[in-house]
């Protein structure tokens, strides 16, 4: 028989390890972001050569997508997500010790599978337990271990940066290990899956394959996805050093303050998607972002320029806020620990080469009018790919599928 959703403490604990899991994947991630120009300078780089390295972490993503979804469809969710945990966490302390620019290159391709690998495992643990009525408003607060991620990142930029330099930070990013003993410790497995597990590898690999043409509009959407969140923060920082002269400490403020508002749109917008649906709030958020690109690249005071970045990653992260729920609802039964991951995953590899793009253009112009110009298309892209789709919303796993709203 199936149910609505796991006990409270059991879905809590999965929700805690879920947003937990993504705070310090992304944390780990975006050390790289902060860190760009000083790394780029002990390597004797371009601002462009180390841009590549987090274009090569996202071109990865999609090989951890792969194994760690098929290991989380065939066996369980909680030992894939434990196997990575602890991978990435090594690759990231590893980071730190880089002696050079082809060896950091090599492990920034490895960390890329391990960032791969947490989202989906994480995301179909995580929607399996929680009540439907509810899945938009723990979608919102699931994803935004992103954007938590990406303000814990900037405040320790803030306080390690200025003093040991970028190295020390990456030691930082093997804390995730520990987390891999809460998830033994604490976390169930779904009951989803041990309902809906297929007996075989053959049985996984027809399943996976019946369903190409959700995996190629789901891959696509989360092209345009990955355009609007990388294109708007991959180099932020990077703009605020090159056009309005910020120190570290000032960069880490703002881009610790845009991710107050990712924080609070991302769940807004989840727990709105509940209500109005899965389409029209990303839709909407994707619209009033569109609206506020002037504010968010060509402020012309400090002021105006805070707001802005506040405001853009509110709508940014609102329209991300709904994702888990949405392609979750949309993987059927069987696949859901490897579909929406790797679709996922698969997006952020067409999307990969943003910051290289943004970094070539604003060579010619500045990063205000190449983040701009980046901006407007990719956010009315995706605005028309997920009016398109369908949805889902408020679906029981594991019982007979219902049908999709066009």
């Amino acid at each position: 028989m199936a149910t609505g959703s796991a006990p409270r403490d059991d879905h809590r604990a999965a929700v805690f390890a879920g947003f937990l899991g993504w705070t310090l994947d992304a944390f780990d991630f975006f050390l790289v972001v902060m860190t760009l120009t000083a790394i780029a300078q002990e390597f004797h780089q371009s601002d462009a050569a180390i841009a590549f390295s987090i274009t090569l972490t996202l071109a990865f993503r999609p090989v951890g997508a792969f194994v760690f979804g098929l290991l989380a469809d065939r066996y369980g969710r909680r030992l894939p997500l434990m196997l990575d945990l602890v991978f990435y966490s090594t690759v990231e302390v590893l980071s730190g010790l880089a002696p050079n620019y082809t060896t950091f290159l090599v492990l920034r391709a490895l960390f890329g599978i391990g960032m791969g690998g947490e989202w989906g495992v994480g995301a179909s643990l995580v929607m399996e337990k929680v009540p439907p009525r509810l899945r938009g408003a723990f979608s919102g607060l699931l994803q935004q271990g992103y954007a938590a991620g990406y303000l814990l990142a900037a405040l320790c930029y803030y306080a390690v940066f200025p003093h040991w330099g970028w190295r020390p930070l990456f030691f930082l990013g093997g804390l995730p290990a520990l987390l891999a003993l809460y998830v033994r410790a604490r976390v169930k497995e779904s009951e989803v899956w041990a309902r809906t597990r297929h007996e075989n590898w053959g049985q996984l690999g027809r399943a996976i394959a019946s369903h190409w043409r959700l995996f190629l509009y789901l891959t696509l959407f989360m092209a345009m996805m990955n355009f609007v969140s990388h294109g708007t923060q991959d180099l932020y920082p990077t703009f605020l050093q090159r056009d309005w002269g910020f120190t570290p400490a000032q960069r880490a403020a703002l881009t610790a303050l845009s991710m107050v508002g990712a924080l609070t749109g991302g769940v807004i917008c989840g727990l709105w998607s509940d209500r109005i649906g899965r389409r029209r709030t990303i839709v909407a958020a994707l619209v009033c972002a569109v609206l506020l690109i002037p504010l968010w690249a060509f402020a012309p005071s400090v002021p105006l320029l805070v707001c802005g970045a506040f405001a853009m990653q509110f709508m940014v992260q609102g329209a991300w806020g709904v994702i888990p729920a949405h392609i979750t609802e949309l993987a059927p039964d069987g696949v859901r620990g490897f579909l929406p991951g790797f679709a996922y995953q698969c997006g952020v590899l067409i999307a990969g080469s943003v910051a290289t793009i943004e970094a070539l253009l604003a060579a010619r112009v500045t990063y205000a009018w190449a983040m701009a110009v980046t901006a407007v298309t990719v956010f009315t892209l995706c605005a028309i790919v997920a009016a398109l789709g369908r949805e889902r919303r408020g679906i029981v796993y594991g019982a007979s599928p219902g049908p999709a709203t066009g």
